[in-house]
């Protein structure tokens, strides 16, 4: 069992950023990739950015490319999901969530998912 915790969500003002934290714990010896979801009232949850156990290898949604920056250290057990230049459509509230093998990042794949956090941009 693994328990993803996610902090570091609020209101800010358009241009303004935000980090996010993913504490992850419980029985954490698989390597599991890590990722961040979002999802807007009235849509669907969608992939933000992803992060391999050794950190070596990210991907990003189109949407947050060259904004956000995801990192990880895993002597704290932490993921971080650092988000610049926010605007008001990154509201939403945004998941942790663990993959095993971390080569896929559909909803599908995803063995454990965090309970949110609330991020709203105002503008």
């Amino acid at each position: 069992q693994v328990q993803l915790v996610e902090s570091g969500g609020g209101l800010v003002q358009a241009g303004d950023s935000l980090r996010l934290s993913c504490a992850v714990s419980g029985r954490t010896s698989s390597r599991y990739g890590t990722g961040w979801f979002r999802q807007a009232p009235g849509k669907e949850r969608d992939f933000v950015a992803a992060i391999s156990w050794s950190g070596g290898s990210t991907i990003y949604a189109e949407t947050v490319k060259g904004r956000f920056t995801i990192s990880r250290d895993n002597a704290k057990n932490t993921v971080f999901l650092q988000m610049n230049s926010l605007k008001p459509d990154d509201t939403a509230v945004y998941y942790c969530a663990a993959s095993l093998y971390g080569s896929r990042w559909r909803e599908v794949d995803i063995d454990y998912w965090g309970q949110g956090t609330q991020v709203t941009v105002s503008s």
